[in-house]
């Protein structure tokens, strides 16, 4: 296969253009020259450098012509304007899979074309991005010379045990274009380059270089630099160059930015992937004392860890991030006896050497950030992601195959022992993943839905042929023989060198439907500078919970996918990216959005002064011009002084709802702009799903209601108070008990929770839709040690661990104790509670106290709530509005005012409360109705949306029980008292006697 490069994308053309411009005026220098050795000081050293070296570039333009383009380039492209030229370093900013290396390597013939410069140093961080950068030149090299009419060009990666080629990029007249890793310049003690060397006829190569005044092209400068001042950075100037050209997706220092397309114009312009989220998260895992290193730190030279723990809460156990210290006993911290003698010792913050060590029962384990103790087996977690990423392939082969896109999925692993194992002859063994992969690939391989794939193939060997790990080699001698293994490594080493090179070589294979290899692992390797475009799957089998590694993982699959022709395929129906993570999709994308903003500075829901000034306006003659800084800055001015914007620049909801409405307010003179205003500003604001800009209203009484004599004798049959005693059978408590735990829910073991949501990025943020795909799987757990049931269930219901054990016993589910001892804990806990609660309403009895709720509460109690919840203008209630809670509410407040029965209501106030053992109870309504016989018939109404106590929730029906018994308690104060009903409707209340 030969990949195809599309010339005009008008992005791109965008980002070449605008370092070209900045050299407008730049006279053509193609001339070669030579004179007497020595350097031009001064400022000709800018105007005209000779040296005896070789042929240089050659700048004629001063630095306020270069400022002068600079300003323009910087308006058209609608950034932030310099004032000044702080140095001859300019950036371009391109999101990862928008051709960076394409852009870059076209802007050197641009500049030859225009200007004639020559010489070009592209410096990088590492192999990876190395062979890249020099697979993209061969790949691209028919390409520009087809474009360029066939310009000599010549390339080379600088080896510093072969510094000849130095000599010819210096007195070569054709294009020159050397790629160098930043290690290979950085250190002048031990670089070749700063070596007098005979090669070079006996001068050193930095000073050939230096006589060129080279471009310097620098492809992730934020890894090359080392800071401001750092060793790489010297290592740069210390090239004498014309100007550095500064390309990254992530750039640290602007310096002057010349073009911006960021991550949220790619997404929004769909140059890259759309991205999905497969989400796994483990669910009723709490049967070990569970112990995770989230990070250690120092604060005001106090020494702690910030640790993930199982905390026993009112609710059930839960998983919590908590600040421990050296010392602390996690069983009073957890509330949990599963965590006995479990203690946290020392805690290193030193660089390079951060831990925390947990000591237990008969040891104790150190804890780096992200390592977890207790935690389910990672074997089955594994398992679980390597299926789902299987199925996530194969569902986009069938899909794609016919359309002859071949598809690539990528997992991530921790150490490459867990992919691949040596004997003790050195002789390859499998390791847990490898061996993981090919079993659940064959297992989902058979599954009917995917026949068509693998008719008439052999899957088991098939399944061999499809995975394979790009790793770094290490040579050893084992048993008298020289055997290649694979390592660890960072992926900036010597011996990744031959992993690169495989990697690129094959590039191109991997894509041809032919190849069977579909499935990659790795370790460092493909972190960066590898980039295949039909990587369809990413999956992480490494926690990425406590790393930055979200953006850089997705970086490698981000680019627009191939055909079989190598023609890019565009649209997000077909280019999608699933990435399978072992963390919540919601929180995968609050940390990529946070992974963004870090790297790249975006400040997403934010308007900045200069984001107006690129808008098109028309000149006095006709002429198009961009609206400017200054009138950008007006038009900001207005918007923050409006309330549209806060004090640091963050979109408001007014603003949302000024966009949503179509009311935003602008100055006359800007309203010839407004539609393209306005589409900077949605861009900013988001997604608009803005909720109705409800304002909250006081609700006043209805005086000629409240004052009524009606109302009042209604208020005095309902306000009294009381208080309860309760007496039970313990039998029937017992009885009840066994019952309720015999009728819960059955329980199953640890489930890993699948979950799949698709991944926006706008100006507003990093936003997420959940979408079909979710699935529970369970996971088998073999290493549980078995919790004191009875002592568990005893700290959480009261009773005797006598009556517990008879209890449980009855209960006949023991079983499910050993099968998840927490989610049986927990199941167990709630439904003897449950029990508890039912068997003190049936014997629950009131009594009055002689005191009541007054009725000038109503007026000294403000009540008050939003249009959206409110029924206006009602007739017959106290207050002028009714304020209601629900469906339910509403519509029987509305049968309540055409029902000409009804003489006046009341919505009972939140003050009005009737005490239960299960907390207080506020009733609905308070009613009077006059029948057709001229009688008067009080109500207390409950409004439930079913009116059958089976269906309500079992504290709520509780509740309502008790409710009940509370107004038959105080009757007896009346003749006619107040009856309890409860009603979904009108038709419910039992208005005939």
């Amino acid at each position: 296969m030969k990949l195809h490069f599309e010339p005009n994308l008008d992005f791109q053309l965008q980002a070449i253009e605008s370092v070209c411009d900045l050299f407008r005026g730049q006279e053509m220098c193609r001339t070669e020259f030579t004179v007497m050795q020595g350097a031009v000081d001064g400022q000709l050293a800018l105007a005209y450098q000779e040296e005896a070296f070789g042929i240089g570039n050659r700048l004629t333009l001063l630095d306020d012509e270069i400022l002068k383009n600079l300003q323009a380039v910087q308006l058209r492209n609608g950034l932030p304007i310099d004032s000044a030229l702080r140095s001859g370093d300019f950036t371009v900013e391109m999101e990862t899979g928008t051709g960076k290396t394409y852009v870059y390597l076209r802007t050197i013939f641009e500049l030859n074309k225009h200007y004639g410069f020559t010489k070009f140093v592209i410096v990088v961080p590492s192999v990876a991005i190395k062979e890249g950068v020099y697979k993209t030149l061969q790949m691209t090299e028919e390409h520009f010379k087809s474009l360029y009419a066939g310009v000599p060009f010549e390339y080379f990666i600088y080896d510093g045990s072969k510094p000849g080629s130095v000599r010819n990029f210096a007195t070569s007249s054709t294009i020159q274009i050397m790629v160098v890793t930043v290690g290979a310049i950085n250190k002048k003690d031990v670089n070749n380059l700063y070596k007098d060397n005979e090669k070079t006829g006996g001068e050193k190569p930095i000073d050939l270089i230096r006589a060129t005044r080279p471009i310097l092209i620098v492809d992730e400068p934020q890894s090359v630099d080392g800071g401001l001042k750092g060793k790489g950075k010297e290592a740069l100037e210390a090239m004498n160059p014309l100007c550095t050209l500064r390309y990254s997706a992530t750039h640290i220092h602007k310096h002057h930015m010349v073009y911006r397309l960021d991550a949220v114009d790619a997404y929004e312009r769909k140059l890259v992937k759309q991205i999905e989220v497969a989400s796994a998260t483990v669910e009723a895992g709490h049967n070990k004392p569970y112990v995770r290193l989230v990070k250690v730190q120092s604060k005001r030279n106090v020494i702690s860890a910030v640790v993930e723990l199982d905390i026993q809460t009112r609710s059930g156990v839960k998983r919590k991030e908590i600040t421990v210290y050296d010392g602390e006993d996690l069983e009073q911290t957890t509330g949990r006896d599963l965590y006995a003698n479990h203690s946290i010792g020392e805690i290193s913050v030193a660089k390079g050497n951060q831990y925390m060590e947990l000591r237990y029962p008969g040891g104790e384990v150190f804890l780096q950030p992200g390592q977890a103790y207790g935690d389910i087996d990672k074997n089955a977690l594994a398992r679980q992601m390597i299926r789902r990423t299987i199925k996530e392939h194969l569902d986009k082969e069938l899909r794609l195959r016919e359309r002859g896109i071949k598809v690539l999925s990528l997992f991530f692993i921790d150490e490459v022992a867990k992919y691949r194992r040596y004997d003790e002859e050195g002789n390859p063994v499998k390791g847990d993943y490898a061996r993981i992969f090919e079993e659940e690939f064959v297992r989902v391989a058979r599954l009917p839905k995917y026949k068509e794939l693998f008719e008439n193939e052999a899957v088991e060997y098939l399944a061999e042929q499809v995975h394979n790990g790009y790793f770094s080699i290490d040579r050893k001698k084992v048993g008298g023989k020289t055997v290649e293994m694979f390592k660890d490594t960072r992926g900036d080493s010597k011996v990744d060198e031959d992993t690169y090179n495989l990697i690129m070589r094959e590039k191109e294979k991997l894509l041809d439907l032919n190849e069977p290899l579909k499935f990659i692992f790795s370790h460092s390797a493909l972190r960066e500078g590898w980039d295949n475009p039909n990587v369809f799957q990413i999956c992480t089998l490494r926690d990425i919970r406590t790393e930055r590694e979200r953006r850089q993982s997705i970086g490698r699959g981000l680019r627009l996918c191939v055909d079989q022709s190598g023609h890019r395929v565009h649209g997000h129906e077909i280019n999608t990216l699933t990435v399978v993570a072992n963390e919540s999709y919601e929180d995968f994308a609050k940390n990529l959005q946070r992974e963004i903003e870090e790297d790249t500075g975006i400040r997403f829901g934010v308007v900045e002064k200069h984001q107006f000034a690129a808008i098109p306006i028309s000149a006095d003659d006709g002429s198009e011009q961009p609206l400017g800084a200054e009138q950008s800055e007006t038009l900001w001015t207005f918007l923050k002084d409006k309330g549209y914007l806060d004090s640091k620049e963050r979109v408001q909801d007014l603003l949302r709802t000024a966009l949503k409405e179509n009311t935003l307010e602008l100055p006359p003179e800007f309203e010839p702009q407004r539609e393209a205003i306005t589409a900077i500003l949605k861009k900013a604001a988001g997604r608009l799903e803005v909720k109705n800009a409800d304002e909250r209203r006081q609700v006043k009484l209805r005086k000629e209601v409240f004052l009524s004599e009606d109302f009042k004798a209604l208020w005095d049959r309902i306000k009294h108070k009381t208080t309860y005693r309760v007496a039970f059978d313990n039998d029937k408590l017992i009885a009840d008990c066994v019952k309720s735990i015999q009728e819960a829910p059955q329980i199953s073991k640890t489930r890993l929770q699948w979950r799949k949501a698709d991944i926006a990025i706008g100006k507003a943020g990093v936003e997420v839709e959940e979408k079909d795909g979710a699935a529970t799987i369970t996971l088998d757990e073999q290493d549980i040690e078995l919790p004191d049931l009875l002592t568990e269930l005893q700290d959480r219901t009261h009773l005797t661990r006598r009556t517990l054990l008879r209890i449980v016993k009855e209960s006949g589910r023991l079983g499910d104790f050993k099968r998840n001892p927490q989610a049986f804990i927990d199941l167990a806990a709630d439904a003897i509670n449950k029990a508890k609660q039912l068997a003190l309403v049936d014997g629950i009895k009131y009594q009055q106290l002689g005191e009541y709720y007054a009725q000038e509460l109503f007026e000294q109690e403000e009540l008050s709530g939003y249009l959206k919840n409110m029924l206006e203008n009602t007739s017959k209630s106290v207050f002028e509005h009714v304020v209601y809670d629900s469906d339910t509410e509403r519509e029987f407040a509305e049968q309540m005012e055409k029902f000409d029965a009804v003489k006046l209501y009341a919505k009972l106030p939140g003050w009005f409360k009737v005490p239960t053992p299960l907390g207080s109870y506020n009733p609905d309504w308070a009613v009077l109705v006059d029948t057709d016989e001229g009688e008067k018939l009080y109500f207390v109404i409950e409004t439930k949306g079913s009116v059958h106590a089976n269906d309500l929730r079992h504290k709520e029906g509780a509740k309502i029980a008790c409710g009940r018994k509370h107004f038959e308690a105080i009757a007896s104060l009346h003749a006619d008292p107040a009856k309890y009903v409860v009603a979904k409707q009108w038709s419910d209340v039992p208005v005939g006697g």
